[in-house]
């Protein structure tokens, strides 16, 4: 399946992303954060929901390991894909 949010394409099965056409390559932790954030476009994950799902652990400390991948993730996807709802997390505009 290929999820489409603007000039984005996400395709599920092949792990595959490509922007405006052109192919994106991303680290399999941005893949995967990538990948929780198209399950759910629109819906604000929080820094602890991502730390859960996409590193499969809880976190009761810093939470900039979040931050730090969503800035590289925006940095190869496009800054206006992935929303930042200040005090809450993040959301993929759908």
């Amino acid at each position: 399946a290929v999820l489409a949010f603007g000039d984005l394409e996400i395709d599920t099965e092949g792990m595959e992303v490509r922007r405006a056409g052109a192919p994106v390559a991303l680290t399999p932790t941005e893949m995967r954060l990538l990948l929780e954030f198209s399950s759910a476009p629109g819906t604000v994950l929080t820094r602890d929901q991502l730390l859960e799902r996409v590193w499969d652990y809880g976190w009761g400390g810093d939470t900039r390991v979040v931050d730090v991948h969503v800035q590289r993730l925006r940095a190869k996807v496009g800054q206006q894909h992935i929303e930042t709802v200040r005090g809450f997390g993040y959301k993929l505009k759908g």
